[in-house]
């Protein structure tokens, strides 16, 4: 069994940062992609940044320049630093991982997700 908790979110004014964390524990026996979605009231989720297993890193254009993914590959941890937020911002942010487990299986776990709320 593989677990990911997600922490770090809550209520900013614009202009603000927050950064949120999510950590992945159990049967893990390599970590590969990690990233972060994100998903606003009556909207689809997206994308919004991505590492590799070798820290190659992706945004999406709206937060190139202000968010920054990074990766603890010993705390099995990837980050979300984001700066300069803003109220089109607000969303819940959710982790995905890529896990091999212990059984050599991979698959893509998730957050539970965390509420960003970006005020005017």
């Amino acid at each position: 069994q593989v677990q990911l908790v997600e922490s770090g979110g809550g209520l900013v004014q614009a202009g603000g940062s927050l950064r949120l964390s999510c950590a992945a524990s159990g049967s893990i026996r390599s970590i590969n992609a990690m990233g972060w979605y994100r998903q606003a009231p009556g909207k689809e989720r997206e994308l919004v940044a991505q590492i590799s297993d070798i820290g190659t890193t992706n945004y999406i254009d709206s937060v190139k320049g202000r968010f920054t993914i990074a990766r603890d590959s010993a705390k099995n941890t990837v980050y979300l630093q984001m700066d300069s937020l803003k109220p089109e911002d607000t969303a819940v942010y959710y982790c995905a991982i890529d896990i091999t487990s212990l059984l050599r299986r991979s698959y893509r776990y998730w957050g539970q997700g965390t509420q960003v709320t970006v005020s005017p």
